[in-house]
């Protein structure tokens, strides 16, 4: 009786953990990227996050949001499928903002834990002002 009771609560344990770890699972290596040391007068830099799939069904990225206007994400169009991996970049334009930087990124996906948090740092050197006459 207890070995039948046994043998029916671990079959129930292992379905449930398989059907709980089933599904996409987004892994992300690096989820801070360090510009450094950037220049205004450079312009715009941009930085990749690669987004891998380790699970067993496609990932979505559904939307990728910056906390302003500085930072704008670009997420992959299509699904991720298992096992294979997709690029979002981010780009952060130093204009007007001389000084160091710390922008988050709110990435939300079709996974469990449906919010990943990515960030950028550096520092950005003013222009140099015109000396006056």
């Amino acid at each position: 009786m207890m070995r039948k009771f046994l043998s029916s609560l671990l079959f129930t344990i292992m379905t449930v953990a398989t059907a709980w770890a089933a599904g996409p699972n987004l892994v992300i290596k690096d989820k801070t990227h360090n510009f450094g040391t950037i220049r205004e007068a450079d312009g715009p830099v941009t930085c990749e996050f690669v987004l891998r799939n380790d699970g067993d069904k496609p990932l979505i990225v559904m939307s990728a949001k910056a906390q302003c206007g500085c930072t704008t994400p670009k997420i992959p169009k299509q699904p991720i499928r298992p096992g294979e991996s997709a690029s979002l970049t981010v780009t952060y334009d130093p204009a007007g903002r001389p000084g160091e930087f710390d922008k988050t990124i709110r990435v939300r996906t079709n996974q469990k834990q449906k919010n990943v948090i990515l960030k950028i740092k550096g520092t950005v050197l003013p222009k140099s002002t015109p000396k006056k006459k």
